[in-house]
């Protein structure tokens, strides 16, 4: 297996997640007396082979600063764009020119019950592919495709189809690559794995666990909160 020393780990933290309704952005709403984008963070630092967490924050974010993760010598922030790619290329960029890092791994704010046992999984797996892969849950409910009127056209065949996750991880300068291709051609990236597709390129699917959930909604908070505690320690 190729081995690696260190990986730079992006989180793009610059979204306002309006669909949670709340007073402010959903990774920094509280869980057990810590924001999201805290147990996010640490969770990636208490890996071995992450040394390092880049957080992608807005231009006008009051909330960041206030907390310790602004202190900590293993975090950076850097500021962000209009969308997710934007975002996580300003994060590449500042990996490109501030550390030696030949592999970077982005994941979403708002996922905190990523477990280390999956990070390992990604990790052996994408060291040894061609382009790098990403976590991701088979699917398992039956697919509707819906009409205009929001009724159901059509059921849509699940085999093969996968629900993707992060953290997505890839080499630093084909990451760099793909997403200035895509942006340059106005194409809407949902994550980086599409934009490693839009540049030819085909990740690996790395089978991960089902409490990697993201916090969306008001409920997903408690179901997080659920799956913290359960595996504190």
């Amino acid at each position: 297996m190729t081995q690696v020393s260190s990986i730079i780990a992006i989180v793009p933290a610059a979204g306002v997640g309006r669909r949670m309704g709340a007073e402010r952005p959903k990774q920094y709403l509280q869980i057990n007396e810590a924001t999201v984008l805290e147990h996010t963070v640490y969770k990636l630092l208490s890996h071995p082979n992450i040394a390092k967490v880049v957080i992608v924050v807005g231009k006008n974010d009051p909330y960041f600063s206030r907390l310790s993760l602004a202190q900590d010598d293993r975090v950076a922030a850097v500021i962000g764009g209009n969308e997710r790619a934007d975002s996580v290329l300003a994060g590449v960029n500042f990996v490109r020119n501030n550390e030696e890092s030949g592999w970077v791994m982005v994941h979403d704010a708002a996922r905190p019950c990523i477990n280390n046992q999956d990070i390992d999984n990604l990790i052996k797996t994408s060291l040894n592919h061609p382009v790098g892969g990403i976590l991701a849950a088979p699917v398992r409910d039956t697919m509707k495709r819906a009409n205009r009127s929001g009724d159901i056209e059509s059921t849509v065949d699940r085999e093969n189809l996968w629900h993707a996750l992060t953290p997505q991880m890839f080499r630093t300068e084909q990451l760099a690559t793909a997403l200035e291709e895509a942006l340059s051609k106005g194409v809407h990236i949902t994550d980086e794995a599409s934009a490693m597709e839009c540049s030819g390129k085909s990740p690996a699917l790395v089978p991960g666990s089902a409490e990697n959930i993201k916090i969306t909604q008001p409920e997903d908070l408690a179901l997080a909160e659920f799956y913290l505690t359960k595996n504190k320690g």
